[in-house]
């Protein structure tokens, strides 16, 4: 206690020197010599769940005998190995039964950036896919993947036109599969994870399976979030990653439907059927499945409460900000969790991430996976790529509550 009282009035003293030496017509100077001198240990309002979900304890008291007792090796064919075998399987028949698959079409991964590579190099290297039709504002792990496969001069690519709400156009999708020859693979997100747009994934589904196309989608937002049954679905390859619905991070899923046959793309013993050499992470995938499990009970109450919480900040947030709008679908066809807010740009508001997290606020600007790099969200930019206006993603759990809406309102409203 002691050495955590000294740090903290070490981080204040740091602060309150760099705000004696800061410019004072210096905003992010200035903002940066708050940062500095906050207080370490202030409770945290956490508004950023598309990113990552905090563990729910019950998923974590599920996991722990598999991080103490149970420590065996799945492969090991002795009673420590068989208890551990038998924890990854029923795993995978509860992951089967919620999604609606055959145990035999599940695998389980590192997480969902791992499942996209793997659906995507699998269709181009043992499906033949020599041209991939994907949009402009999927997920990283995705479009990199694409962008390399085509420096490698592997396939082509296009992207599928996008309607002014952020949808994208199944005209045109068909349009360009009615033009290709030879197999092709489709990449379409399920739901966007900066926007929250939701896909017609059976309307996309039935029009690549009318020109005979590879159908991938990133269900990484909507598994444990929605109903999804794979089998009544046409497609190929579907992930999901257990950290978005409260389970653990590290650990997720690839749906490889029985219609394809395709390699493994690691390599080493035969875990997961001969799919993903390595030895399999037991806890992560008890937890992935024990989440999805108590998602799945709780789907239908824990949406109505979430969707009130959006619904009770959006029309807090137009009450009382001006100009204040809205990116995507928000009202529509969009994930209950995800609310994207556009601010005009000023001095104020271009400060707006570093100002809420001051403040103990929890948003982004875009998606996690590419916060570091300070390039602003390639959706945004899709979109609009308004330079006027300043885009921030809130998004929502069962864990929070309308206080804290009230509390974050009242902090935007001061710092706008």
């Amino acid at each position: 206690m002691k050495l955590l009282q000294e740090g903290v009035l070490m981080q204040i003293k740091l602060g309150r020197e760099i705000r004696r030496a800061a410019d004072r017509t210096n905003p992010r100077l200035r903002t940066f010599a708050v940062y500095f001198s906050r207080p370490t240990h202030m409770n945290r309002i956490y508004l950023d769940n598309a990113a990552t979900t905090p563990l729910d304890k019950e998923v974590l008291e599920a996991m722990m005998p598999y991080l103490t007792d149970h420590f065996g090796n799945p492969s090991s064919v002795y009673s420590f190995g068989r208890e551990t075998r038998l924890a990854v399987e029923n795993a995978r028949k509860t992951v089967a039964r919620l999604l609606h698959a055959s145990p035999g079409e599940i695998f389980f991964t590192s997480g969902g950036t791992e499942s996209d590579n793997m659906a995507i190099t699998m269709a181009v290297r043992d499906l033949g896919c020599r041209h991939i039709i994907t949009s402009a504002i999927e997920h990283h792990a995705v479009l990199h993947t694409v962008e390399q496969l085509v420096k490698q001069g592997l396939v082509t690519c296009s992207y599928v036109r996008l309607l002014p709400d952020g949808h994208v156009d199944l005209a045109d999708l068909e349009n360009q599969l009615a033009t290709r020859t030879g197999p092709c693979l489709v990449s379409l997100m399920h739901a966007n994870n900066e926007i929250g747009n939701l896909l017609d994934l059976q309307t996309a589904g039935e029009i690549c399976q009318k020109y005979q196309a590879i159908f991938h989608s990133d269900t990484v937002q909507t598994v444990g979030h929605y109903k999804i049954n794979l089998h009544s679905t046409p497609l190929h390859f579907a992930t999901g990653a257990g950290h978005k619905f409260h389970g653990p991070k590290g650990t997720g899923i690839i749906y490889i439907s029985d219609k394809v046959r395709v390699q493994p793309v690691l390599f080493g013993g035969g875990q997961e059927r001969n799919m993903r050499a390595g030895t399999e992470n037991i806890y992560g995938i008890v937890g992935f499945a024990k989440a999805l499990e108590m998602a799945d009970a709780a789907m239908e109450k824990d949406a109505g409460y979430i969707r009130s919480l959006k619904e009770y900040m959006i029309s807090s947030l137009q009450k009382n900000l001006p100009d204040v709008r809205f990116n995507g679908d928000y009202n529509g066809r969009c994930l209950y969790t995800v609310l994207n807010v556009s601010f005009p740009k000023t001095a104020k508001s271009e400060m707006l991430l570093f100002g809420l997290d001051i403040h103990g606020i929890c948003a982004s600007g875009g998606s996690a996976c590419s916060s570091g790099a300070d390039a602003g969200s390639h959706v945004i930019r899709a979109l609009n790529n308004d330079p006027d206006r300043v885009a921030v993603r809130f998004s929502f759990s069962r864990f929070n509550t309308k206080k804290e809406i009230d509390q974050v309102i009242a902090k935007l409203t001061g710092l706008i």
